[in-house]
């Protein structure tokens, strides 16, 4: 089979290559264009041109960080269609993260815009790719320290011009000169037309790396067949898709919302699908409210965080705008909130909308929990039970011992952690290059499970309520966010000595970041926040680090320079006591007289105060 044939040539050849296959707003609210599915296939097989006339083969990886334009959906479908992998980056990340993800992937191919915009500003992401691609880790020739071999050399990059853009071409300055492609001017000499490459059912169709509780980020692969099939069905199902509905997906294909529920879910289903490049609040508040009255969406599906920061503004700025043409509310990236599902409910589908919480991961590939319209009743805060073909259980978290299935009724409610018991077509099937990893994460931790890495509560009922991540892996606006990454950034600065990072609720993110850095001692008077400048000018450098490293999604939202930190006389930290300083618990911290230096904590409590003092 061919993903891409299935998503777009087949629908073409059974007489809908007219209607409407992508709908696309620009960050400007009247920045807007629509695309048939004979359009889409003329497009996409001039990128596969493009691509192979450069050199790309099947089973090559072709890295792509891009906004969120059509071309991003087209070059994805010319992946597919040639038979390459690809590696989709998300348009936040710095060029250090790129580089670490071209070079794990052993990519040679990379296709990239000059530039993106969000919220009104430009992003310059042709100069991040240079600068990533001229970075040590791409460019050594020999093994590094840790014995890593050097980085495939990069053959190519391809390079769209945003539609923002005035010139219809790029300036032959801006491209290197042997490497780099306009594809403003080169795509005008490929042919509108290219056979598919049949492909194997289990041959890889993309990876997506996603943060470890190591600083190595995970590239999980996912395959043709069964990936197409979960995708195509729980898009059909989770959301009662009709041959009417116009269907709206405000996520980023940079993740693998946008993967599976922009590009491949939707067309695989012959649905028009929409891209959206910009933000909730550009450039107001009632962004996604003004399209849902100018589109007349029937079916949105947006995350908790992106809903929280909407209700602060109150139920004033929705009720300006014709809503009624939604039927299907949806929640996507991170549990929401009881009191945030009863606002989207009332104020946005006005009391009479399905409100379908979906709870899956990269790693899933597709729901597999989540209420079906108009099948299994809700419940505000729960992504109630299991898909069709998803053998959920609640395992003791200490023993491993099945407790019950998901969806079993029964008198008390159960705590736990979410396993599932046997496969299901979407699932990864390895971390590139590191099968081992992927047995140790997800199968080693309980045998004969899947470990998805959350905790969970079930109701009497057999509903599910996901309660969070139990490994160090935080979740942080809808970003998996390893807290490994974040305090390698950190250890980085000459300044930290040692760091540790925790997460803590947030009103709006659903987890915030807070992150303790003990210092050297060449800056160990700059923890005291009396040396005020001192302390601010240190606490942005390291809150810059952390962007630069990982990218501004990542910013922290505490960062505490301290003398010391709380650990057991072993040398361990105790990481239990900084969460509950960081939440504010501090009833609860337990019994601190195991501690090497138990005072630490009551300095760290003062720290924080005055952190977030600063904050306000």
């Amino acid at each position: 089979m061919n993903v891409c044939y299935n998503a777009v040539d087949r629908h073409v050849l059974a007489g809908k290559g007219k209607e409407i296959a992508i709908r696309w707003e620009g960050d400007e609210p009247g920045m807007t264009k629509s695309v048939t599915f004979e359009e889409v296939q003329r497009e996409v097989c001039r990128i596969t041109n493009a691509l192979h006339s450069k050199g790309v083969r099947k089973g090559d990886v072709v890295t792509i960080y891009m906004p969120m334009v059509v071309e991003l959906a087209y070059t994805m479908l010319a992946c597919a269609r040639m038979g390459a992998i690809h590696s989709v980056i998300f348009a936040g990340f710095s060029a250090d993260s790129i580089a670490d993800r071209i070079y794990y992937s052993r990519s040679q191919f990379v296709v990239t815009s000059n530039i993106g915009l969000r919220g009104g500003r430009p992003l310059p992401l042709k100069s991040i790719i240079d600068t990533a691609l001229s970075s040590r880790r791409l460019t050594a020739t020999e093994d590094n320290t840790d014995g890593e071999p050097p980085a495939a050399p990069i053959k190519s990059v391809f390079v769209f011009r945003h539609y923002a853009t005035k010139d219809s071409v790029l300036p032959e300055t801006y491209l290197t000169k042997g490497r780099d492609i306009d594809m403003s001017t080169y795509l005008e000499t490929q042919r509108p037309y290219c056979a598919a490459e049949w492909m194997d059912s289990e041959d890889n169709l993309f990876i997506l790396y996603t943060s470890g509780s190591t600083g190595k980020p995970k590239g999980l692969v996912h395959t043709t067949g069964g990936y197409a099939l979960y995708a195509k069905l729980t898009t059909q199902r989770s959301f009662d898709l009709q041959p009417t509905d116009v269907y709206a997906c405000v996520a980023d294909c940079g993740w693998i919302t946008g993967h599976t529920y922009i590009v491949y879910g939707p067309l695989l289903n012959a649905c028009a699908t929409f891209m959206f490049e910009s933000t909730p609040m550009y450039p107001d508040a009632g962004r996604y409210w003004d399209m849902v009255q100018r589109h007349k969406i029937s079916i949105f599906y947006t995350a908790p965080t992106a809903i929280r920061s909407l209700m602060r503004y109150g139920s004033d700025i929705p009720q300006k705008y014709d809503l009624s043409s939604l039927r299907i509310l949806g929640t996507v990236g991170e549990p929401i909130n009881p009191e945030a599902w009863r606002w989207y409910y009332q104020f946005i589908g006005n009391s009479n909308c399905t409100v379908a919480d979906t709870y899956w991961q990269t790693e899933t590939g597709g729901h597999v929990v989540t209420n079906l319209p108009g099948i299994i009743p809700m419940k505000p805060g729960s992504c109630t039970l299991p898909f069709y073909g998803i053998d959920a259980v609640v395992l003791d978290a200490q023993t491993g011992q099945e407790l019950c299935s998901a969806g079993q009724v029964t008198q008390d409610d159960i705590n736990g952690v979410l396993a599932i018991k046997q496969p299901w077509p979407g699932m990864a099937r390895t971390c590139l290059g590191d099968h081992h990893r992927y047995l140790q994460v997800y199968m080693d931790p309980y045998k004969k499970y899947y470990f998805t890495g959350d905790g969970c509560r079930k109701d009497k009922d057999g509903y599910i309520w996901i309660t969070g991540r139990v490994d160090d892996v935080l979740n942080v606006s809808g970003h998996r966010i390893g807290t490994a990454e974040v305090e390698s950034a950190l250890v980085a600065h000459p300044a930290v000595a040692q760091a540790a990072v925790v997460g803590f609720p947030h009103d709006i993110k659903g987890q915030g970041l807070c992150c303790y850095a003990t210092l050297t001692v060449d800056y160990s008077d700059h923890f005291a926040t009396e040396n005020r400048e001192q302390y601010n000018t240190l606490v942005g450098e390291l809150r810059n680090a952390i962007r630069t490293t990982i990218g501004a999604f990542a910013t922290p939202d505490l960062i505490i320079p301290a003398p010391s930190l709380p650990m057991t006389r072993s040398g361990k930290i105790m990481r239990r006591i900084l969460r509950k300083i960081a939440s504010n618990e501090l009833d609860s911290l337990g019994d601190t007289t195991t501690l090497a230096d138990p005072s630490v904590v009551d300095n760290l409590i003062k720290l924080v105060a005055e952190a977030r003092g600063d904050k306000k």
